[in-house]
């Protein structure tokens, strides 16, 4: 399971037109704490960034499922209802998750997401699908568990 972080990094980015201009971002981590987001983030983007950086903001993202599409450029955060029923009173409940799927259209989104969901047991609807400004996603590598789950 993931546990992510928001951070947000500012930095003169170059435009095409050759202009500079200052950008703040944001990108997502998968970290243990607020410490460790940080120091990941500046890892991640150590390559990418010509000159100074900083990180300007890093707050916990509540996301209970991320689905990953190699062929996607944008990530869309879906709200997703699990719909359940109360055997008391005999009503429907609902229980709100936020879910990120990284797709190029918002269609293709909505296909991530349903297909991320085959197989689930539980009632769900989609709610919401909306896309956001997240730049990149960086989960642990897979080769980086494996040394952790080793010790």
């Amino acid at each position: 399971m993931y546990n992510w972080f928001e951070c947000k990094v500012s930095y003169d980015k170059t435009l095409e037109n050759g202009i500079q201009k200052k950008v703040t971002e944001p990108y997502l981590v998968d970290a243990l704490s607020f410490t460790e987001a940080e120091a990941r983030i500046i890892e991640e983007m150590k390559p990418y960034i010509s000159g100074e950086f900083t990180v300007t903001d890093i707050k916990r993202a509540k996301y209970s499922e991320t689905f990953f599409n190699e062929t996607g450029d944008r990530y869309f955060k879906a709200k997703v209802y699990f719909i359940t029923l109360d055997e008391k009173s005999g009503s429907e409940k609902k229980t709100a998750v936020n879910m990120l799927a990284q797709a190029t259209t918002l269609k293709e989104a909505l296909e991530v997401v349903e297909e991320g969901m085959v197989g689930t047991l539980a009632d769900y609807s989609i709610a919401s699908l909306a896309e956001t400004s997240i730049m990149d996603v960086f989960p642990y590598g897979s080769e980086e568990k494996t040394v952790t789950n080793q010790e």
